[in-house]
């Protein structure tokens, strides 16, 4: 039995001729909060869906919450992971109201059939929609409500199981300065808190890391430039790598900026 929360080794994924990964060596232990930065195409979100189990690699292994995938049944593991992504997000039907779209998260479900949920079930539900800032969102229909308030439905569904690894691909995007300031916010709250699940975000840009994040993995072209402390990764030497081109790196507090040197 593996102990770590997620452990990759030699993770490589193949599509016809491309590698959307290769040799990927990774590990994310309990109580760390891990952000994924590389530009379009690095791989990030198949990393993420291998982490969720929703995709395989070509070769490697790989350990999810002390199981091997590949070597039992990922339905069981599932609802120990959360995961918000924008694939999640067009599973969704339109009408679907947002409140039954969280809590029925707590049964595996992606949305309501003719399941029916206990009173404690809707009060976590309701809970963490106010957590997110969405809680007077929970009549409306998903497909009613804005970008910047679907990230956060979907935030607030995937920790409605209580998950041990929560997983968020690119939760700011497509968001305004005001809601992505107002998320990262949240997020950085979530990532201080001693009870939450080891967390793993995806992003493009330095500047949607939150506070109280540890540790960060830079990909690029399927390959891990670095991988480690927040500190010893967000350098201009690795993010200019990462990127390809010349950046000036720099930290305020816990926020990071990133810009052409």
């Amino acid at each position: 039995m593996n102990g770590h929360v997620l452990h990759m080794s030699g993770v490589g994924v193949r599509r016809g001729r491309t590698e959307l990964l290769d040799g990927v060596d990774w590990t994310v232990e309990e109580g760390e909060r891990w952000v994924v930065v590389g530009p379009n195409g690095a791989g990030k979100t198949t990393l993420l869906r291998i982490a969720a189990t929703q995709l395989y690699p070509s070769r490697g292994t790989v350990h999810v919450l002390g199981e091997r995938l590949g070597g039992g049944d990922v339905f069981e593991l599932r609802p120990l992971i959360g995961f918000a992504s924008s694939a999640v997000a067009a599973q969704i039907e339109e009408d679907m109201v947002v409140r039954d779209l969280v809590v029925s998260a707590a049964y595996g479900y992606l949305g309501s059939g003719r399941e029916e949920y206990g009173t404690p079930d809707h009060a976590r539900a309701r809970a963490l929609l106010g957590r997110w800032g969405v809680l007077r969102l929970e009549d409306r229909a998903f497909g009613t409500l804005s970008e910047g308030e679907r990230k956060r439905v979907l935030i607030a569904r995937a920790l409605m199981a209580d998950p041990e690894l929560l997983l968020l691909d690119e939760p700011a995007a497509g968001l305004d300065l005001g809601g992505r300031e107002d998320l990262v916010r949240r997020l950085g709250a979530l990532a201080q808190d001693d009870a939450a699940p080891a967390m793993v975000v995806v992003t493009h840009h330095v500047e949607e890391i939150p506070p109280g994040f540890t540790h960060g993995l830079l990909l690029s072209g399927g390959r891990v430039v670095a991988a480690g402390p927040l500190e010893q990764v967000m350098t201009a030497q690795h993010l200019s790598r990462t990127f390809g081109i010349e950046l000036k790196v720099e930290r305020d507090g816990e926020r990071w900026t990133a810009q052409a040197a």
